[in-house]
């Protein structure tokens, strides 16, 4: 597995999920700032492929001759390339959903800001997987994004749920980044939201 060179735009929504999330709007990513140097880590792991069942353990605790299970016989090794010492600056809006057009979007992002003052969150956002945990803070405005512009390639947008296939049609677009900033292209949530 290896890692884009800077976070997603569904990767950024997931992490402002965490920290807040209400049925009334969608996070809507503009622009991931990139603050830390783009550096690689390459990690291995084993990994178990499958799981006992808790019957097959009752019953070999019933019977004295049962087989042994070694774990290293159903393993396999992982690699993955994965980003390092990682810091963003995420910019994002709300996008009021049908039901709550009603509402200011104001009354979110302020709740979202308090959220983020106290350290609050719904579940410990994280980078890709579990184990690489995201911490959170309030723009204290002495960032400032890496020198650093690059034709990143085609990354992931996001998963378009909204089809009538029975798997998400994942949508893509070509990164570029310019002194150190995503510019997320807005134009594709229609192309994911729409019914």
């Amino acid at each position: 597995m290896t890692s884009y060179q800077v976070m997603t735009p569904s990767a950024a929504r997931g992490i402002l999920s965490s920290i807040f999330w209400k049925p009334e709007f969608d996070w809507v990513i503009q622009k991931v700032h990139v603050l830390n140097p783009i550096r690689h880590i390459s990690i291995r792991r084993n990994e178990v492929k499958s799981k006992i069942s808790p019957g097959s353990v009752k019953q070999w605790m019933k019977n004295d001759g049962h087989d042994r299970y070694y774990a290293d016989k159903d393993r396999t090794q992982r690699n993955t390339l994965a980003l390092r010492d990682v810091s963003y600056i995420i910019e994002a809006n709300v996008s009021l959903k049908e039901h709550a057009q009603n509402e200011h979007p104001a009354k979110y992002r302020d709740q979202f800001r308090r959220r983020v003052n106290n350290g609050s969150c719904y579940k410990r956002p994280f980078l890709g997987n579990r184990e690489f945990a995201a911490f959170f803070a309030p723009v204290d405005g002495s960032e400032t994004a890496i020198d650093y512009t690059d034709q990143l390639g085609r990354m992931l947008f996001d998963l378009n749920y909204n089809i009538d296939e029975k798997r998400a049609k994942p949508v893509f677009f070509n990164a570029e980044l310019n002194n150190g900033v995503l510019n997320v292209p807005v134009e594709k949530y229609k192309e994911v939201w729409r019914n």
